[in-house]
């Protein structure tokens, strides 16, 4: 048997090493923290740190996410068995309290008898070795260069950036009320309703805000800025139109405020981060402003006129492999079999997709290391469609992407009912495919 390597305890490497012991093979985790972070981190000890938010977005098995965890669930999942352990309300979404969630699988990690950790930072791979890289979209310029030029994978990248948090009780409760967007859930989301002219003086003051200097990232980096749509800079999108935040996080559709009786003009929604629901986190308002103009604002938002902020947006650099036809549905490396990369430098995005791309690499490198054959995940299976996708890639340039139903095997017949009978018969297939799955 060979030695099998993980590097990066992130959710794609946590997971990867995971699935390796599960069945097994002995593994040598490498990760850089504590002694080394990145702006993005905060939590210097802990594995599968959440940066940008605490929502793993919808649970149903008719959105393709929500059926991509129901995957990995059935599947045996170290990150979906901490995320359901350690989840808050959040309506018809899955979103974890952050901490308790690290904390789960770090210690889940550690006590195992067959994962050794290594707390160091690394600029290259075992040459003897089975590795998965899973350094994640902050990985350092020393594997950055090691994996473009040693292993002749071209790189590429984008920005995204993370919403601030807030302490709950400095939230004005006469003005904020609790509702799930048409009542679905339990009234889990914080809404701060706005009439016209409240969203018309935060509109001017958003789009005329200070942006922070990227200055914690290389200089070539900043000057072609790629912003990934899914993490989205608020005040970026509010550029695109006046309207644009009111048909998009700031939507009021679906939301009664209980002292009008009616919808406000915009809303703007906050999510609990922890299960004591002592900090909200602002949905969709992912930012790169400077903290001194994130205070002045969001404090424009009513309810948050006097809101203490426990953390504040920040921004930081995603790097990611141009995929197609240099990784193969296994996420290995097709000339370097014994190389495999998981998570978002791979090309998926989003914290289930990286996770996803760990559990398929991690269970691939550790049959590799027992000289077996490769298992290339059924294409009608979430997980198996985003791997043909990283691996193939689709029309015109090659960009990150969530999971989705346009990538899945389409099926056979034609179902009437339109999309939503369409996405039901696409989950139940997935669903009796992986119930066939053995490995």
């Amino acid at each position: 048997m060979k030695k099998l390597t993980v590097y990066g305890a992130g959710l794609a490497g946590c997971e990867a090493a995971w699935q390796a012991a599960k069945r097994g093979v002995p593994v040598r985790l490498v990760e850089m923290k504590p002694k080394k972070t990145t702006p993005a981190h905060h939590r210097p000890n802990g594995f599968a740190e959440l940066v940008c938010s605490n929502s793993l977005r919808s649970d149903s098995v008719t959105n393709a996410v929500g059926l991509l965890k129901e995957e990995m669930r059935r599947l045996g999942s170290l990150v979906m068995e901490a995320a359901d352990a350690t989840r808050v309300a959040a309506g018809s979404a899955l979103a974890v309290d952050r901490e308790r969630f690290s904390d789960f699988i770090t210690e889940r990690i550690r006590s195992c008898p067959l994962i050794a950790v290594e707390e160091r930072e690394a600029d290259r791979i075992a040459e003897d070795e089975v590795s998965v890289i899973a350094t994640g979209p902050l990985t350092s310029d020393a594997m950055a260069d090691y994996i473009a030029n040693e292993l002749g994978c071209a790189g590429l990248h984008f920005f995204d950036a993370a919403a601030p948090i807030v302490d709950f009780a400095t939230v004005d409760m006469n003005v904020a009320y609790f509702a799930s967007r048409y009542n679905k859930g339990d009234a889990d989301y914080l809404n701060c309703p706005m009439k016209r002219e409240q969203y018309d003086a935060f509109y001017e003051a958003l789009i005329g805000a200070e942006e922070a200097q990227l200055k914690d990232f290389d200089k070539e980096s900043q000057k072609d800025l790629k912003v990934f749509e899914g993490c989205m800079p608020v005040e970026v999108m509010a550029k695109r139109g006046r309207d644009t935040l009111r048909f998009g996080p700031m939507k009021p559709v679906g939301l009664t405020d209980p002292r009008t009786g009616k919808e406000a003009y915009a809303v703007v929604q906050l999510r609990r981060e922890n299960e004591e629901g002592t900090m909200f986190n602002l949905v969709g308002f992912q930012t790169h402003l400077t903290f001194p103009e994130q205070r002045r604002v969001f404090r424009l938002i009513p309810g948050l006129e006097n809101a203490e902020f426990l953390r504040y947006g920040v921004m930081h650099r995603n790097t990611y492999l141009q995929s197609p036809g240099v990784l193969a549905p296994t996420y290995a490396v097709k000339t370097r079999p014994d190389v495999f990369f998981a998570g978002q430098m791979t090309g998926v995005e989003g914290y289930v997709e990286s996770a996803g791309s760990g559990f398929v690499a991690g269970i691939n490198a550790a049959r590799r290391a027992e000289g077996a054959e490769a298992f290339v995940f059924p294409e009608e299976i979430m997980l198996g469609a985003m791997a043909a996708y990283v691996s193939r890639g689709g029309v015109g340039e090659f960009v990150p992407m969530n999971a989705n139903f346009g990538i899945i095997k389409p099926l056979d017949v034609r179902v009437k009912g339109g999309k939503s009978a369409r996405n039901e018969r696409l989950a139940e297939r997935s669903l009796d495919v992986v119930s066939t799955i053995e490995i």
